[in-house]
């Protein structure tokens, strides 16, 4: 079943190069998603029903390495090409030098036999949000970049290579979380940077060039981490186990690890590349940029969490996080960009992950894997309803979508449920924080509890902003037509239901799949939840359906007459225009307060990444300083 996991989606990828028929085209996109999500529930019921053991497999791997070694050297190779053509020549060095090392590595160090893939809870989970998040939003491209390349005819169109990117990084995504052994994650790592890269620059535009660049050399800045990892754990303790590095705890291999799980999770410095990736069209957004890619950085540091309890880069990777956390989420509130509003909430809610990874006990891991669920779930419908209302309304400018549940109030449903995940309760965001802050003030760390604490004070100021927009009621200047695809519903609509019945039965995922993580992961665990199943189960069942309903009974008011209000003049009957003293006609309109000169990214960018850098540089020398390699 591994190899079908894998194997699918690549020869799917290939499919589309010789598909240029676009109805052919998006059949074959829904009959691949369908095969994968069929594959991953066969593969995990045969687990399940096995026992739902840790698998330790051992494959015959001869083959495979001189594949891999092949495909590292083709990816520096493609590397080298392109950056020769653009005359950039960071990412040439830091390619060459990682490749260079690993494959010196894997030919001279004599280490011992392991396990080069493991099935366990964490991956398991791992696989379902792959499958069945990304599954969802190939379909959802099917739609989506028909009506981009509508509204972006400046814009090549090259959907065959975009949707083989989307299904090679399935692939990849797979690979990563199932395997086990350090160069079979690193190649797989490579792999999702290259794609990720390639898809930022998909419209070949100046900003776009540039924006994936700088993407392509923060992470392979992190691979080149991931890199000296391998070459250490090889060299001075004879393996190349992901567990092993957990087992010995040497600080040198996890804080080179801790590096590029930070680099691809863009934490601060490297949140840059993150920021600059949503120039490309929403599908990599929601797929790579928020939903499953950036969460190949925080699954590498929740496997290693149970190392970094209490020590030097424990302390540096949860100090980062935190940082980061509350950073991200000061800028976001100055953002009008839907999108840029998301991808500093995802830069934030990542560090509040990377933050509980660092502390590495049971509480705040436990936090860290549902913040991930919610997370990938929230973010994944939030970037693709932005999809669909910018190719409707033709802005994504927050201030645009003013009164949108009357306007189009099937995406307003579901960008509102998307934002009250984030934020409200009784949704499992808000819990998992509520968590997370319990297991800092446990830990003593008062700067965490602060960032914590403040952070989610500017989290909700930014999502509150944009939920009063879409909840604003007002007489609508012009009819939009709503342009959204039924692909596109069908995929916002299936991560509508999973947000509202993972808030409703987060008693049950807890217990059945958080539980058993952290428990392989520490030994041991307790039950978070001080209240009962049932008892909880009956608040969630009250409280999730609150905000949907207000949203319905808003929308129903367009049809009720509206009440004329005093606007310094006569009003002209519809709220929005009014006879001013000199007999002209003026415009009222309500427009939210971004403190764009208290919180603006041209004033928190350059401090945030200084304190950041000076964490990560002092950090590195305390290490490699004196301490245990």
């Amino acid at each position: 079943m591994i190899p079908l996991l894998i194997a699918i989606p690549a020869v799917l990828a290939v499919l589309f190069q010789f598909v240029r028929n676009e109805k052919a085209r998006g059949y074959i996109v829904y009959a691949g998603s369908g095969i994968i999500m069929l594959t991953t529930v066969i593969f995990i019921v045969r687990w399940v029903t096995g026992g739902a053991q840790t698998w330790m497999l051992y494959p015959e791997t001869e083959l495979i390495d001189h594949l891999m070694t092949a495909g590292d050297i083709f990816l520096m190779c493609l590397i080298i090409y392109l950056s020769v053509k653009h005359e950039k020549v960071i990412p040439i060095i830091l390619s060459v030098l990682q490749t260079a090392l690993v494959i010196y590595t894997e030919f001279t160090a004599d280490v011992a036999e392991g396990p080069h893939m493991m099935v366990d809870w964490l991956t398991i989970l791992m696989c379902v949000i792959i499958a069945f998040i990304g599954g969802f939003i190939c379909i959802y491209t099917v739609g989506y970049m028909k009506g981009y390349h509508h509204h972006h005819k400046e814009v090549e169109d090259r959907q065959p290579f975009f949707f083989s990117m989307l299904f090679l990084f399935l692939a990849a995504m797979f690979g990563l979380v199932l395997s086990q052994n350090l160069v079979w994650i690193y190649f797989f790592w490579e792999i999702t940077s290259v794609i990720s890269f390639l898809m930022i620059g998909y419209t070949k535009s100046d900003e776009a060039v540039n924006n994936s660049f700088c993407a392509l050399w923060m992470n392979l800045l992190g691979g080149l981490g991931f890199a000296v990892a391998i070459a250490l754990m090889a060299q001075l303790h004879g393996t190349l186990q992901l567990l092993e590095v957990v087992n010995i705890g040497a600080l040198l291999p996890l804080m080179c690890l801790s590096l590029a799980g930070m680099t691809k999770s863009a934490q601060l410095p490297f949140s840059t590349w993150l920021l600059g990736a949503m120039v490309a069209p929403t599908p990599s957004s929601a797929l790579l940029h928020s939903a499953t890619m950036v969460k190949a950085g925080v699954y590498l540091l929740i496997r290693i969490s149970p190392a970094l309890e209490g020590n030097l880069v424990g302390i540096i990777v949860s100090s980062i996080g935190g940082f980061t956390f509350i950073m991200a989420s000061m800028m976001a509130i100055a953002q009008n960009d839907a999108k840029k509003v998301l991808a500093f909430s995802t830069i934030s809610n990542l560090g509040l992950i990377v933050a509980c990874s660092g502390i590495g006990v049971e509480e705040t891991v436990w936090a860290a894997v549902f913040l991930m669920v919610f997370h990938a779930v929230s973010k994944s419908m939030l970037f693709q309803s932005v999809g669909a209302t910018e190719n409707t309304l033709g802005s994504r400018d927050i201030e645009d979508m003013h009164g949108l549940i009357i306007r189009v109030p099937k995406l307003a449903y579901i960008m509102g449920i998307g934002i009250a995940g984030m934020y409200l309760a009784p949704f499992g965001m808000l819990i998992s924080k509520w968590l997370a802050l319990k297991a800092f003030v446990d830990s003593g760390n008062v700067i965490l509890v602060l960032c914590i604490a403040y952070g989610s004070a500017t989290t909700m100021f930014y999502w509150t902003k944009w939920l009063a927009k879409l909840l604003c009621y007002h007489i609508p200047r012009d009819t939009v037509k709503d342009v959204t695809r039924k692909d596109e519903y069908i995929s916002m609509s299936f991560h509508a239901i999973v947000m509202l019945l993972l808030c409703l039965f987060l008693p049950v995922v807890a217990i059945t799949v958080v539980n058993p993580i952290v428990r392989e992961l520490f030994g041991n665990t307790h039950d978070v939840l001080s209240m009962s199943v049932l008892t909880t189960m009956a608040i969630m069942l009250v409280s999730i359906f609150i905000v949907p309903v207000v949203m319905f009974f808003i929308s129903r008011r367009s049809h009720q007459e509206l009440v004329p209000i005093y606007m310094n003049g006569v009003n002209e009957g519809d709220n929005r225009f009014f006879t001013n003293s000199f007999g002209g006609k003026d415009h009222l309109y309500l427009s939210n307060w971004y403190l764009r000169f208290e919180f603006g990214r041209r004033h928190l960018r350059i401090p945030s990444i200084i304190v950041a850098t000076a964490v990560l540089v002092v950090g590195f020398c305390l290490v490699i300083g004196g301490v245990s390699w």
